[in-house]
């Protein structure tokens, strides 16, 4: 009985400045606790909401080819930007058959393509600049030129004339606004030629 009181007798009441700071103690934990659980929350919401607009608006993938050299090869990781607003030189993402493929602007709705022999482009009966083109050629084509494009579609061909399959073939033909993705606007990979693509 005796060891029972002398328990008693040795357990202290708190004192009430002591109860005030584990009072203190707990409501700070509290709001620690909800601070970090909404910037959680609010961190996972901006990540959700920029991968989907990243992937709506700026969609990145790798080139695969060669079709576009020298501008871009095989392996680059580029940029896109979606827009509805193309011009002639504009670089473009478009699908196709079930993949996703690379080609210039050249012509836009009811404009007159023209090319020669030498692969020299005629828009509109006036040649363009094509700083962009290392080897001019006439490539693979199996259409009549001049040749008008159709409305709500664009002409398009690769920088690699030589080789690039594009609208001078009637196996891709010019293609339609819709099937456009975007515009290219940067090479992001390798990081030795990060730039912006025009």
């Amino acid at each position: 009985m005796s060891d029972r009181s002398d328990l008693i007798e040795t357990a202290s009441i708190p004192s009430d400045e002591e109860i005030d700071a584990e009072r203190e103690r707990l409501k700070y934990r509290k709001k620690y606790m909800h601070a970090l659980t909404s910037t959680v929350y609010v961190l996972v919401i901006v990540a959700a909401v920029s991968v989907l607009l990243a992937t709506i608006f700026l969609p990145v993938l790798q080139v695969s080819g060669t079709s576009m050299e020298p501008t871009l090869e095989d392996g680059d990781i580029i940029v896109l930007l979606s827009t509805g607003d193309f011009q002639t030189g504009d670089l473009v993402g478009f699908y196709y058959q079930n993949k996703l493929l690379l080609k210039r602007v050249i012509g836009q709705p009811g404009d007159i393509i023209n090319i020669d022999d030498d692969g020299n482009v005629y828009v509109n009966d006036v040649l363009i600049d094509e700083p962009y083109v290392t080897e001019k050629a006439l490539g693979e084509t199996d259409i009549t030129y001049p040749y008008q494009v159709p409305e709500n579609r664009y002409f398009i061909m690769g920088d690699n004339r030589a080789t690039s399959v594009d609208s001078r073939s009637s196996a891709i033909g010019c293609i339609e606004a819709e099937q456009i993705v975007g515009k290219v606007i940067m090479r992001i990979y390798p990081l030795n030629r990060i730039s912006l693509i025009s």
